[in-house]
């Protein structure tokens, strides 16, 4: 990664972004040591103009900036980094200094937690439960939701239709994990018809 360092006396943009949910989640600045520490340690480490020195994200809070991916923009003089925040990331509390977190992408937040229900095998987690009764379970749920969401469609209770689509969106996801795959991998292929 070939980054300018030159136009801002040593000092590059850098946005943080939430890797599931890409909510902005702050700006901060890098200078060259403060790149090859974050590359080094995989953890974001700033230049703080403040400070006047290096601040790794979370070093006294515990609230780090875990890094997965990190890309350049066209001139070569901003960062995006893409990570997985433990703990809020603004000095205030909120998940994001740009305000609180969106529920554009909690879908993503959400498929991550039902993953990790059923990987670490919890037991009493009801979704571990579904899952383990096996795919023909899990699909049978899915179209009792999918039932549920239609009945309730022909009513004028928003509520109830509302709470309908969520049960449904919901199972849906775990039937996704149970056939191995994510709500990326169908993202894709609606992006993939979108361009024809």
């Amino acid at each position: 990664m070939k980054i300018d360092f030159t136009k801002d006396n040593g000092l590059v943009p850098v946005i943080i972004q939430d890797a599931t949910s890409a909510q902005v989640l702050m700006l901060g600045y890098m200078n060259e040591e403060a790149l090859q520490k974050t590359q080094a340690e995989k953890r974001v480490t700033f230049f703080s103009r403040s400070k006047n020195r290096l601040w790794t994200k979370g070093e006294t809070s515990g609230n780090f900036l875990n890094v997965i991916d990190m890309q350049v923009d066209c001139d070569q003089d901003t960062i995006l980094i893409k990570v997985n925040a433990v703990g809020p990331t603004c000095h205030t509390g909120s998940v994001s200094c740009f305000g609180e977190a969106s529920s554009k992408g909690f879908l993503y937040k959400l498929e991550e937690t039902i993953s990790d229900r059923i990987d670490s095998d919890d037991p009493d987690s009801y979704t571990n439960k579904l899952y383990k009764r096996g795919i023909n379970k899990v699909a049978q749920k899915v179209g009792e939701e999918a039932v549920e969401l239609v009945i309730e469609a022909k009513d004028q209770n928003d509520d109830l239709f509302l709470n309908e689509a969520a049960d449904l969106m919901y199972h849906y996801l775990i039937l996704l994990k149970a056939k191995g795959k994510k709500l990326e991998d169908v993202e894709k292929i609606l992006q993939n018809r979108s361009k024809k």
